[in-house]
């Protein structure tokens, strides 16, 4: 399920350089003894703190740099000592330290604490300052420091301690000698505790955000976030209510579990386990879990502070596990993306969307055995670090000392989708009375949530992509409970945005689910899994000045609120329809047209046209008036849907938005057509109308018009020519009557293009003859008289004179006050005039017209008399058609 790459090992990349070091210290060759290496810390630079055993009955400390692989002795005791936490200031100045102590047999009866934390200038290395002789442990931390400032003469220094609170030392420094970094006035330092936590019964640090977060607890347990500035200082950002057991945490107690987040345990009962995760966009997941007495389930929660919602699972585990495999059922908590997983070792792996969470069919979820994350040790032995400006976490093994970096595999992902075929799937309403809802354990929503992940998670590949139409190439017929090349399409255009504002997920369209009446209740629920969602979960901000991080936090929850409370918040393209159908009849010019024309072509200069040089597929080759419209208006009402739920964006941004989303769609139709193109490697001659079509481009007319198909009920654009393409190969692939049918129930729009190249690339036989006649009858009138001007068969030439004669005829009498009145009565019709008078008389309008073609290109008084008589010619039996 993820896909693990190793970014540190401590045998290779530390140890190796200790033995040397040893090997050097002691004057041999080779040096064999134990240094047992442990890892100490990670810096908010990466740095990794560990910590060995040397040769002469020294701990040495030492700090391997991520960046350059070089490592670098900091600190030597000159015994043997238990370091438990330990933190560098970024100048490398100062080196804080608490050991664990436990006095030796013949000094039991001497008082000692158990704790001794000390503060040690090591640039020289100098002075040590005991901060701290306490009974419960402690763990130290630096702040960050303002890295523009030339020279920075103090440092801040956190310690959290196991009776509950957490202290600032605000430690001084000066140069002496010109290098030489020391404490000003030391013995002054406990005067400068700042006490920043009281009382609490749980605490994280987040080193690279410069975040506290901490539980306290009287009446009620309340989650408290205190932000950290560069110049050090400090202020509660947000109040958070958690719904707890009262004995969540009776003690604290910190347990190894990792170095940014310090967990408490229960000394008597599993403990409750939590964790945040945040996102630099204004996302905000907290995450805990807690077993059940009976040990057959698991209850975790998630806490979307962004979606102003909480989500809480549980999860059957089954009567059929033994009693000893379930004693410790603590799922680990790992951040990827905007997912969130959840993986309980050989139970179940549950991948979590955070920003579409509405809808469980969304989130993977697997069960089993099998349910493996690639792992080479146990789940338990895993710490997981995040940063919130990476997009994938990393995992810490703290057996081995190794740092994976985590990212899902999309060949795992892939192999889902090519899994077995969705099963039927019950709807909503259907009776459950004949089946449980177990029934549903056979059919595969997985399928839809693999899709997405693929699609918006690590879609950016474009190889990924290809892998994915041609699985729908492979799957062309719709799945019962989703359609597939519906969710490809609206899942990719989602992909552009998501990363712009969080407040985009209620807004945008995301999956046809949402517009679904009846949804299938395989994609409502997951077998052995309860959800409940509790909505206004009364997340409080308190900054002075937010900005950055917490003030699009701020917009999200307020974003949410709102969307929550209106309407039909999530754009619907179908809506689009109604003004569709009343502006693509319009033929007259306008400011509301050029308006639309103007979006049009904002979209059309941004599609990308590098293969147009191929010209692999012709499209954007031809002028569709109707495509056209439909583009520009797409982008005029979703432009509009945007500016009034989410004004923040700001015009320019949403332009942009917008413009790019269309263009993409675009593209991406485009792209799905060349794909199966190339995938049965059709040529140019695949667009001939005179052959009939073979098996490969039959299968490609199915792919193009289930892309129509899916598209129909979105009313979204097509890239003009698709519909070109489509009616070519529809007219290649289907009986001809077949081919009038889906004409007449709207499934195939005739293009002039299309209609032209039918006109002049078929010949005149009888079939194609009635085919043509078939097509015509169906145009409205104004196409009707252009493609007439472009077929060659007599009936179309005396149609053409027929028209000629009376637009002429008509405007004539308009102008010169001839009375023509009589043209429509049995005893006067123009077209049955004696020939020669009739030639005249035009010949005579056309001499006094300023222009004698105005009405018909190419068609005068000689095409009417040639006409009139083939078609005479015709009549009697003296020439063929």
């Amino acid at each position: 399920m993820l896909q693990l790459e190793q970014q540190f090992d401590l045998h290779t990349d530390v140890e190796s350089e200790i033995f040397r070091k040893e090997a050097s210290a002691c004057r041999v060759t080779e040096y064999s003894g134990a240094v047992d290496a442990r890892i100490l810390n990670i810096e908010s630079d990466g740095g990794i703190l560990y910590s060995w055993k040397g040769a002469t009955g020294t701990t040495r400390i030492g700090k391997y740099n991520s960046n350059t692989k070089q490592n670098k002795l900091l600190y030597s005791f000159d015994k043997q000592v238990c370091v438990s936490s330990c933190s560098l200031n970024m100048e490398e100045t100062l080196l804080a330290v608490s050991l664990a102590q436990n006095a030796p047999p013949e000094e039991r009866l001497r008082p000692m604490s158990k704790c001794l934390t000390l503060l040690i200038e090591i640039h020289p290395i100098n002075n040590t300052k005991v901060l701290k002789a306490v009974d419960c442990r402690v763990k130290v931390q630096f702040l960050h420091q303002d890295t523009t400032r030339k020279s920075v003469l103090e440092s801040h220094l956190l310690l959290l301690t196991e009776d509950g609170y957490v202290d600032l030392y605000h430690v001084l420094l000066t140069k002496q000698e010109g290098y030489r970094v020391v404490m000003a006035n030391p013995e002054r330092l406990s005067k400068t505790v700042e006490r920043i936590v009281e009382d609490l019964s749980w605490v994280q640090w987040d080193g690279h955000t410069q975040r506290l977060y901490y539980l306290t607890h009287k009446d009620k347990f309340i989650m408290r976030c205190v932000q950290f500035y560069s110049q050090h200082s400090c202020e509660t950002m947000m109040e958070l209510p958690l719904d707890l057991p009262a004995n969540a945490f009776p003690t604290v107690k910190f347990v190894s579990l990792g170095f940014d987040h310090y967990h408490v345990e229960r000394p008597e009962e599993e403990p409750l386990r939590m964790i945040v995760f945040t996102n630099r966009i204004g996302s905000m997941c907290i995450c805990y879990s807690q077993p059940l007495q009976d040990k057959q389930e698991v209850l975790y929660t998630v806490v979307l502070v962004h979606k102003d919602c909480s989500k809480m699972f549980r999860v059957s585990l089954g009567s059929e596990q033994p009693r000893q495999e379930v004693t410790h059922l603590h799922p680990l908590f790992i951040p990827m993306g905007y997912y969130t997983l959840v993986y309980l070792q050989g139970h179940f792996l549950h991948c979590i969307n955070t920003r579409q969470e509405e809808k469980l069919c969304h989130s993977l979820f697997f069960s089993g055995h099998d349910v493996d994350l690639g792992l080479q040790c146990l789940a338990a032995e895993v710490t997981v670090l995040h940063s919130e400006e990476e997009s994938c976490g990393q995992l810490l093994d703290l057996v081995s000392g190794k740092i994976h970096s985590a990212e899902l595999s999309s060949a795992y992902l892939l192999q889902i989708l090519r899994s077995e075929t969705p099963s039927r799937c019950r709807s909503s309403s259907s009776s459950s009375s004949s089946s449980s809802s177990r029934s549903s354990s056979n059919v595969h929503p997985q399928h839809l949530a693999a899709l997405h992940c693929l699609l918006v998670y690590m879609g950016n590949d474009p190889s990924l992509e290809l892998q994915i139409i041609e699985w729908l190439c492979d799957n062309v017929i719709a799945f019962e409970s989703f359609d597939q090349i519906q969710e490809f399409i609206l899942a990719s255009l989602y992909r552009i945005s998501y990363n712009k504002s969080v407040s985009l997920d209620k807004v945008l369209p995301y999956s046809s689910v949402f517009d679904m009446k009846d949804v299938p209740v395989c994609l409502l629920e997951i077998p052995g899994v309860l959800c409940s969602t509790e909505l206004h979960i009364k997340a409080a901000l308190k900054g002075k000045g937010l900005h950055g991080f917490w003030t699009e936090l701020q917009w999200n929850t307020e974003r949410t609120k709102y969307l929550d409370a209106v309407p039909n918040p999530r754009y619907r393209t179908s809506h689009i329809k109604a003004d569709w159908d009343k502006l693509r009849s319009e033929r007259k010019p306008s400011s509301h047209m050029n308006h639309i024309e103007e979006n049009t072509k904002k979209v059309l200069s941004m599609v990308d046209t590098w293969c147009l040089d191929k010209k692999l597929v012709p499209l954007f080759q031809e002028e569709d008036h109707q495509q056209r419209v439909l583009i520009g208006l797409t982008v005029d009402k979703l432009r509009e849907h945007l500016n009034r739920h989410l004004p923040r964006l700001g015009k320019k941004k949403t332009d942009s938005l917008v413009v790019c989303y269309v263009a993409k769609l675009l593209e991406l139709i485009r792209h799905m057509v060349e794909s199966v193109w190339l995938k049965y490697e059709l040529g140019p001659r695949a667009l001939c109308l005179k052959q009939q079509a073979s098996s490969a481009e039959w299968s490609v007319f199915h792919f193009m018009f289930r892309i129509l198909e899916a598209t129909r009920g979105l009313c979204l654009p097509f890239p003009p020519g698709f519909h070109t393409l489509v009616a070519v190969f529809a007219v290649r692939c289907l009986p001809h009557h077949i081919f009038l049918q889906y004409i007449d129930h709207g499934f195939l729009q005739l293009t002039e293009t299309f209609l032209s190249r039918l006109m002049t690339d078929l010949d005149n036989s009888d079939a194609n003859e009635r085919l043509k006649f078939s097509i015509l009858k169906r145009l409205p009138e104004p196409m009707e008289q252009r493609i007439y001007h472009m077929w060659d068969h007599p009936v179309s030439s005396a149609s053409i004179s027929r028209e000629y004669v009376r637009n002429l005829l008509e405007k004539h009498d308009k102008n010169k006050g001839f009375a023509f009145t009589g043209r429509d009565k049995s005893s006067f019709r123009p077209e049955f005039l004696p020939l020669s008078y009739l030639a005249k008389v035009l010949s005579d309008i056309e001499e006094q017209a300023l222009n004698p073609f105005e009405e018909q290109e190419n068609v005068d008084a000689s095409f009417v008399e040639e006409t009139a008589l083939k078609q005479t010619l015709i009549l009697l039996g003296f020439e063929e058609k």
